[in-house]
């Protein structure tokens, strides 16, 4: 769900050109006929992510929500010729659907797909972490936070996905699991004294964190 503006999210696609264009289909079909289809990113936070990756030239990503694939093959391009993108889903029938549109991108060999729960599956990867994208489900974002922030690299990046969560933290009084989730990190991140944060309100609110120098 894109909770800014509509004209001004399509002002902004029709100013930003990052987004790879081979994955069109992928995310016009994922659009098209999935019933989920708004847990796929936007197209331009989609060319973000690719911005994102190709200014820190990753050698280890990590994603916490594969869906059906768009959003790690935009975190792919710029991902080192030696890197490796591991990418997390707990539904076999969308990691199937992202495995398939891996096979089509020129990184294929160096994406890494994991099917079932992150929280059993972070701990198993032995990697220090350059770049990580958190959007899976948001009654466990301190959780992944928690496991993963003690394997980021120094100048690594946290990336987490639908901190606005569509207005519903903007309420008086924040209602629904996974809005009441949400805010619970927000709060969390922002007592933190270990990272530092900006909160970026792009198409459900995205926030980029790294540890203080």
């Amino acid at each position: 769900m894109d909770f800014i503006h509509p004209l001004a999210n399509e002002y902004a696609q029709k100013y930003s050109n990052c987004t790879p264009s081979y994955l069109k289909s992928l995310y016009e079909d994922t659009l098209a006929n999935h019933a989920h289809a708004h847990l796929q990113s936007s197209w331009t936070q989609g060319g973000f992510l690719s911005f994102i990756s190709k200014l820190l030239q990753p050698h280890a990503i990590l994603e916490i929500g594969s869906f059906t694939g768009f959003s790690a093959l935009c975190l792919a391009e710029g991902l080192a010729n030696n890197g490796e993108l591991h990418t997390i889903e707990l539904r076999e029938e969308d990691a199937k659907i992202a495995i398939s549109a891996f096979s089509n991108s020129p990184k294929s060999s160096q994406i890494k797909m994991h099917i079932g729960d992150a929280k059993q599956i972070i701990p198993s990867l032995s990697k220090k972490w350059d770049l990580v994208f958190i959007d899976a489900d948001k009654t466990s974002y301190i959780e992944y936070y928690d496991l993963i922030l003690p394997h980021l690299n120094e100048n690594g990046i946290i990336m987490v996905d639908n901190v606005l969560f569509h207005g519903e933290v903007l309420e008086t009084s924040v209602q629904g699991k996974s809005a009441k989730a949400i805010q619970a990190f927000n709060d969390y991140l922002l007592l933190d004294q270990k990272t530092e944060q900006v909160m970026i309100t792009m198409r459900d609110g995205l926030t980029l964190i790294r540890k203080k120098q």
